[in-house]
Parts: C-alpha cells; structure tokens; sequence
C-alpha cells in the first residue's frame, strides 16, 4: 500500500454528497479513486462533481480495480454484508455505513469474514468521533457530573406517510432494505454506540418494539432498557407516530453532582450543577464524517488503532434486534 490509501465508495448516494464523501479526498493521506452506482448516469455525474478519476455501475468492477486499496460500503442496508464479505475476500478493508446490516446475523458473518482473512473492518459509528461526542466523553471520565447513574434517550418525530413516495427515505422503512425496525435501525446506531461506548459493556437489557400508526411494515416505536456493567442504568424511547409539536431529540445524563443534556442531532451541550445550567456551543465538521475517516484511514495504513471494530457494532445490533423482533 502507498503512502495514499486510494478509497473506492460502492454507494455514492445523497448521504456520501456532503456527510462523507468529500472527507475521502480531504483526509490527509488519503484519495478518493473511484465511485459506484447502479444508475451510470448518477455515477458519473457524482464523478465529474467530486474530481474522482473512475466510476463503475458495478460494484464486482469496482473491487477489482488495482487503483483501488479500500472500500467504503455506503449502499442501504440489505447489501453491507455482500459487498462488505466481496471486499474483504479481495483483500481489502471496508468502511461499511450504520447499520452495520440488517440484523445481528449478518453482522456477526461479516466480523467473522475479517477475522477469518485478517482484512480490516470498520463500521462507520461515526459520531464518537465528532468533537462535541468526544467533549462529552471527557467531561463524564473526568467526573464533572460525579459519579454517573442513569442516562435516558428521547427520540420523537412525526409520522410522515407522504415521504414514502421518495426513494431515499422509504428504503429506511421497508424492512427487506432497512431490517425490521425502521427509522429506530436508522438513527438508534448513532445513539446506542455512543452509550455502549462510554459506559461499557451491557449487562442486561430488554425492550420491545411496536407498529402503532401502520404506514408501513417496519416498527414505529421502541422502548428499551439497559443495564451497564459500569452500574449506570439507561432507559430510551424512540417513536416515529408522533405530532409535530412533540418533536424530540434529547439524552440526559444524570450523576451524583449534575446533569449532562444535548442532542444527538444538534451542535449545543447543557451542563446543570447545583442549579447552574452552563450552555456549551460546538460547530460540527463541515463534513461530519471526516474526524472519523480520518481514524479509519490511519487505521487501514497501520497507523493507528480500529476506531469503531465490528465486535462493538454486532453489540449495538444484538441490542436493537433484541428490542424489535
């Protein structure tokens, strides 16, 4: 391998235009070589847009090209563990998108495959690595709340059956493309990764997931509970039938000195002490993804250790299933 990992992205839809895939050519290090789209004429659009020398609409060429030293898995869900499984037979590492698949089985058939070859895998839990996270992080081990007690998650969003009609969002609520649990699949990962990785290992934990409005065949809400070896106790709600007033997007840390409040999918963090509540602002990375890209490409040179394993995703995922099937 050169001194410049050359990324190959099987995927390049709407979510590698901003959150993703400029970082690819933006990391030090680090190129972006080629792009693949089943529609050709996407590809080389996002080909010409981007600067990216070659583009495929067929994800088998894509693996087989020499220029090509890694991959990034950024298609919908029902097919991380085929194009994940071919790369690695290949011999090169993958950057795979959240979900890691659709289900705890496949996840734990493509952590076996890199075990097995000794090719890299890295899912792409990237907000561990955004620097708001990262801050949160620090201030929990550095006791700032005190000893840490409970967390709770509160994720609430109105019901929108007429997005089905777009392509970009009804794949996150057809179970055979996204897995069973919807939405939850979709934006649980982000939450529950982070939870797992500052608190630890799960002891315990329950749930169950529901369809409540029917607009489509996916679970609609989720409850669920955990309890962490650490002793912390978390309790979390996702619900996706609610009205528009009663949008949420909230976790909340309770210690023994004060409370940590933020949004998963905000840029502001509230630290409340003794009844002082300080308000801290971040600006997240113009492409979101690229402190972790950054990780994983350091990583995949041998430069660096695996900054989200498959290990830790199959966890986050055996709890997910554990709560909607």
């Amino acid at each position: 391998m050169s001194d410049t990992l050359r990324w190959g992205i099987i995927g390049c839809g709407d979510v590698t235009e901003r959150k993703s895939g400029p970082a690819f050519y933006k990391t030090q290090g680090s190129a972006l070589a080629a792009v693949m789209r089943r529609d050709a004429d996407k590809a080389r659009d996002y080909a010409l847009r981007h600067g990216v020398p070659r583009w495929y609409d067929d994800a088998q060429r894509l693996i087989e090209d020499p220029e090509v030293d890694a991959i990034y898995v950024a298609t919908p869900p029902d097919t991380h563990e085929a194009y994940a499984i071919a790369s690695m037979l290949a011999g090169k590492p993958v950057y795979v998108e959240k979900p890691m698949a659709t289900d705890a089985a496949a996840c734990e058939r493509m952590r076996e495959v890199s075990e097995a070859t000794g090719v890299k895998l890295t899912v792409a839990h990237y907000r561990r690595a955004v620097p708001m996270f990262t801050r949160i992080r620090q201030w929990l081990e550095a006791g700032e709340i005190g000893t840490l007690r409970t967390v709770r998650i509160s994720t609430l969003q109105p019901d929108r059956p007429e997005a089905l009609a777009d392509p970009r969002i009804r794949w996150r609520v057809t179970p055979e493309q996204g897995g069973t649990g919807g939405h939850f699949y979709d934006l649980a990962p982000h939450q529950l990764d982070l939870m797992l990785h500052w608190f630890g290992p799960v002891a315990s934990h329950s749930g169950f997931g529901v369809n409540q409005a029917g607009s489509y065949a996916a679970r609609d809400a989720v409850c669920g509970s955990m309890f962490f070896t650490s002793g912390v106790l978390f309790t979390g709600q996702w619900a996706f039938t609610v009205n528009e007033a009663q949008t949420e997007d909230l976790c909340e840390i309770h210690g023994t000195a004060g409370t940590i409040r933020f949004p998963f999918f905000g840029n502001h963090v509230a630290i409340i002490r003794q009844g002082v509540r300080m308000n801290v602002p971040f600006e997240h990375p113009e492409h979101i993804q690229q402190p972790m890209i950054e990780r994983v490409t350091a990583y995949f040179k041998g430069e660096g250790p695996n900054p989200c394993t498959a290990e830790e995703a199959v966890a986050v995922m055996q709890v997910m299933e554990g709560w909607v099937v």
